[in-house]
């Protein structure tokens, strides 16, 4: 048995003890994908570059005919915060009858505040260690900056955190310094993504970390948060990356998968779970 085995038996039986044998298999398709910044970032994080904001709809021109939920993001100033209280008239008229889930970076407070009747859940990137919030995001911040601002927003919302595996170009190192934060700091939930190779990022000819050590990790988390949901979500390399990282995914005990490749629902049959499956964004569940 390698090591990693080792690792993905134990946190299985972790999660037999402590969940139902059923998986959350999430295909958001009922989700809306809002910008308040349109396609524009002034961070440009390595990772991303603001790529991703063109998948998403300018909240100035957004269509949310047949959304039950809308996820509210954009780019971030110069100090990693998203321009959140920007176009809030346009987001009320969006708001009824839908649940809402912000990405919001570094706000302080009295914005939090602001926003705070438009919002049901607050997804929030963890970062466990300086050189990596340098590197990737260029921001002159600590990780101890991350833990402030992560409890002050608990304050006023649920806050799913989200750690990013491979964030600095491929390589792990924050990972389990943010899992240390957490522990420090309380969760409810716990959304695991993986670093994408991006063309046009500064980071668009790394490779993303090796399906074996993202399963490692996500073992790790499911033995050191026995009772906490913990989710695969949608950002992570898809075709045969997914197909391999999916199963072990399953191995370790996650609880939710967002759009799961057919050897990961594969493994999850095979294993016993029921699969149950939503169209909202994964942080709804």
């Amino acid at each position: 048995m390698t090591a990693l085995d080792f690792q993905l038996d134990a946190a299985w039986r972790v999660r037999q003890a402590h969940f139902p044998c059923q998986i959350t298999f999430v295909y958001p398709l009922d989700t809306a994908l809002i910008s308040l910044t349109g396609d524009q970032c002034t961070l440009q994080c390595a990772h991303c570059g603001g790529h991703y904001l063109s998948h998403m709809q300018p909240v100035w021109e957004a269509r949310v005919d047949g959304a039950t939920s809308a996820l509210i993001s954009g780019g971030c100033d110069a100090n990693g915060c998203v321009p959140v209280a920007s176009h809030l008239d346009r987001i009320r008229t969006i708001r009824p009858g839908r649940r809402m889930n912000w990405h919001v970076g570094l706000i302080d407070e009295p914005t939090m505040q602001r926003i705070a009747p438009c919002v049901d859940v607050i997804s929030f990137d963890v970062v466990g260690d300086a050189e990596t919030i340098r590197e990737v995001y260029g921001l002159d911040k600590e990780p101890a900056d991350y833990a402030a601002a992560y409890r002050m927003l608990r304050r006023y919302a649920q806050v799913v955190p989200h750690i990013t595996v491979g964030l600095r170009g491929g390589q792990l190192g924050h990972e389990r310094a943010a899992m240390d934060m957490l522990a420090q700091a309380g969760l409810d939930k716990l959304v695991f993504i993986v670093f994408i190779p991006t063309p046009g990022t500064r980071y668009a000819d790394c490779l993303p970390p090796p399906e074996q050590e993202v399963a490692l990790l996500l073992a790790e988390a499911r033995q050191r948060f026995p009772s906490i949901p913990i989710h695969l979500g949608c950002m992570r390399p898809r075709t045969s990356y997914r197909s391999r990282l999916d199963p072990l995914a399953v191995r370790a005990g996650m609880n939710v998968i967002v759009s799961p490749s057919r050897e990961g629902r594969s493994m999850a049959t095979s294993l016993g779970l029921q699969a149950v499956e939503t169209r909202e964004c994964c942080v709804f569940r």
